[in-house]
């Protein structure tokens, strides 16, 4: 292996994959290191949901800008990508006003959509109960992925396409640091040593392991989600993204493009769900498995480790008896659930560090990655290297 490189990235998820795909894509030679046998944290434990919909912003264009990264690669190689939209379910009044009150904003913006009455969601949707079904917004040009094989495949891609790309599993970075003209990065008590011109760590909260005062100062919480795979399902008809009443109560472009997202109460029954951050979501994957979630629970970076962990029979509970209430097949005929685990932070997009001209740390990003990291990285590596 080579032992000097334009670029190292620190960690194999989906953010810091995109960055070192960016960079092969500007001509910079990329060594990627991942510290476990393969990346096992928020990337493979999310529904692999691409929704432009709900960012904002800036955001929003990340995430449109990845819809045709995603693609076309998809059109070299098979990542597991799926284009059958994107659905935000209204279940009262309240929440067909937001969604008219979004569409209107995107339809400014020439970003596709229309709005699905209830019988047009019945075709489309059959597994939808019509008792929970008032209208519905459909965007038709986002995606879907398979999130426990989408970054391998994207892995094996990159190094059958990029001859300047290596990718190292089972490497754990114990120091990295400026030398000289440019970066070092010692793996094992720096028993192996690569140089770079620059390093980015995108590592999520591991990255307190490199420099845990920064960690700690960071101002990042952790949240826990928990989700769950129903048994394959052949007969059920639920294509694309199905998003619900509380999500549409939850997502960023609903509270910063609905004038009336401040005002609408919250009806008696979304009390507990609320408290455990639950809004449901669908999404039936390749072998015709049901995922369902999600929920979120909290806690700063210096005390993550009391989220435990355990999965809380009262909130898969509680997301089981909502889903039930919006489908019409059995939510309880389960195969798998487990918990994801988020960095974010409360205030910040994403949290971004440039300790020099040489050492960079993007991480953070939350529950964003699988939409927005592929359309962010572009800019952030042109940043990085202008």
């Amino acid at each position: 292996m080579n032992k000097h490189f334009d670029l190292i990235v620190i960690g194999g998820g989906i953010l810091g994959t995109f960055h070192a795909y960016h960079a092969l894509l500007a001509g910079k030679s990329v060594l990627q290191l991942e510290k476990d046998n393969y990346p096992v944290g928020a990337t493979v434990r999310n529904f692999g949901q691409v929704v432009p919909s709900g960012m904002e912003a800036e955001w929003f264009e990340y995430g449109v800008a990845g819809l045709e990264i995603y693609k076309s690669i998809q059109q070299e190689f098979d990542i597991s990508v799926r284009n059958n939209g994107s659905v935000y379910i209204a279940s009262d009044e309240d929440e067909q006003t937001l969604i008219h009150e979004l569409k209107a904003h995107y339809d400014t913006l020439g970003y596709e959509t229309t709005l699905l009455d209830q019988a047009a969601i019945l075709k489309k949707y059959p597994a939808i109960k019509a008792s929970y079904a008032k209208e519905a917004i459909f965007f038709p040009q986002e995606i879907s992925v398979e999130p426990e094989l989408m970054i391998y495949r994207l892995h094996q891609y990159m190094q059958a396409k990029f001859a300047d790309y290596q990718l190292q599993y089972n490497s754990p970075v114990m120091a990295c640091e400026s030398k000289g003209d440019g970066v070092e990065v010692g793996l094992r008590n720096n028993s192996t040593v690569f140089t770079a011109e620059k390093a980015i760590i995108c590592n999520g909260y591991e990255f307190k392991l490199l420099y845990p005062e920064l960690f700690s100062e960071s101002g990042i919480v952790v949240s826990k989600l928990q989700m769950m795979r129903t048994a394959p399902m052949p007969d059920v008809v639920l294509a694309g993204n199905i998003l619900t009443g509380l999500t549409t109560r939850r997502y960023e472009s609903f509270e910063h493009y609905c004038p009336s997202f401040k005002t609408i109460k919250t009806p008696d029954h979304y009390d507990e769900l609320k408290k455990w951050g639950i809004h449901i979501l669908f999404k039936q994957a390749a072998d015709n498995s049901i995922i369902i979630g999600d929920s979120h629970v909290y806690a700063d970076v210096n005390h993550f480790d009391d989220l435990g962990f355990n999965l809380s029979h009262h909130i898969n509970q509680l997301m089981l008896d909502e889903a039930a209430r919006i489908v019409n097949f059995d939510v309880r005929k389960l195969q798998t659930t487990w918990a994801g685990f988020y960095p974010q932070h409360p205030t910040k997009h994403i949290v971004t560090y440039d300790l020099d001209d040489r050492i960079h740390i993007r991480t953070a990003i939350g529950g964003k990655g699988m939409t927005a990291s592929a359309g962010y990285a572009a800019e952030s590596i042109k940043k990085i290297f202008c």
